[in-house]
């Protein structure tokens, strides 16, 4: 798998990366096991978590499988902190926070660094120039090789970017992570351009449209699919409008005149797209990771580019 570097960093990830929020609760153990065996044969490397995900049960999971499954030392891993579903506010940026996330990450994955350290939001209750200290101390510790954002806005990424190169030694955002497919764009406006000036790699989660341009909801909702699920139903429901529709429908054209599946025309599509580093695609089973891996045989003509991106525009 060909492998990209992050930003302007020595940091190189493959540019299909490997989604964990599903682990622990809709993705068994044993699953993903198999999934990251997979995804480490065919030359992946990117393995993206966060410590919410399943309340530190992902992070937990990964951990034992790092141990059992892959070697640490194939794997480029990475998590995030910020987000606090149990906490009196949703998000905490604070550097109590941050540094004590940071450590309790590191005890659920079972080892002392990671590669990429990713603050999950942004806090508007925090002063940034407190964050980023908090930042600039995982990563002088050796908590954390390098730093990223995600979901952060284009002045937000521009912002911690430019406070970072404002003093010599402190650790450079070199990643940030968003939204971005044929069916969520806004990622182009500003986002995207600010990563280019600061130097970030994209990292694009859900690339598939939160699995929308797999092409599965064309006909409804099938059992057992995200959308069919009481926890992710609000997540999916957003790109089953008639754009949507439209969007898909040309993308299952597109794949059938290729011979291939709308998933590797979808996922090839944004991979590929100007300033993304790697696109993470979070599978729940073996059977839709496999799907995924095969889009790496496939580069768009582009014809079919321009055509997709004409049809998913705003």
């Amino acid at each position: 798998m060909e492998q990209r570097y992050v930003g302007r960093s020595g940091l190189s990830v493959s540019r299909l990366g490997l989604g964990t929020m599903t682990w622990g609760r809709d993705t068994a153990a044993e699953e993903a096991a198999a999934q990251l065996r997979a995804f480490a044969e065919a030359g992946g490397t990117l393995i993206d978590t966060a410590d919410v995900y399943t309340d530190g049960e992902t992070e937990k999971l990964l951990g034992r499988l790092l141990r059992d499954t892959v070697p640490r030392s194939r794997l480029v891993l990475s998590t995030k902190a910020v987000l606090t579903p149990a906490g009196r506010r949703p998000r905490d940026a604070s550097r109590r926070h941050l540094i004590a996330a940071a450590d309790a990450s590191l005890a659920r994955l079972g080892v002392d660094e990671v590669d990429l350290w990713q603050l999950h939001a942004f806090d508007p209750e925090v002063p940034l120039e407190e964050t980023l200290a908090a930042v600039d101390t995982i990563v002088a510790s050796g908590r954390a090789a390098y730093a990223g954002v995600c979901d952060y806005t284009g002045w937000q990424l521009a912002a911690a970017a430019a406070g970072q190169r404002a003093v010599p030694g402190r650790a450079p955002i070199v990643a940030a992570q968003v939204e971005y497919s044929l069916l969520a764009r806004d990622a182009e406006r500003e986002l995207i351009p600010a990563a280019e000036y600061a130097g970030a790699g994209v990292l694009a989660w859900s690339p598939l449209g939160r699995g929308v341009l797999t092409g599965k909801y064309r006909t409804g909702v099938p059992a057992g699919s995200r959308a069919a699920t009481p926890h992710f139903a609000d997540f999916v429901k957003p790109y089953l409008d008639e754009r949507s529709r439209r969007v898909v429908e040309s993308v299952a054209t597109a794949a059938e005149g290729l011979g291939v599946s709308p998933l590797s025309v979808a996922l090839s599509w944004v991979r590929d797209q100007p300033g993304v580093v790697a696109a993470i695609v979070g599978a729940r089973t073996s059977a839709q990771l496999s799907g995924a891996l095969q889009s790496e045989e496939l580069t768009l003509p582009l014809e079919i580019r321009e055509a997709l991106d004409d049809v998913s525009a705003d």
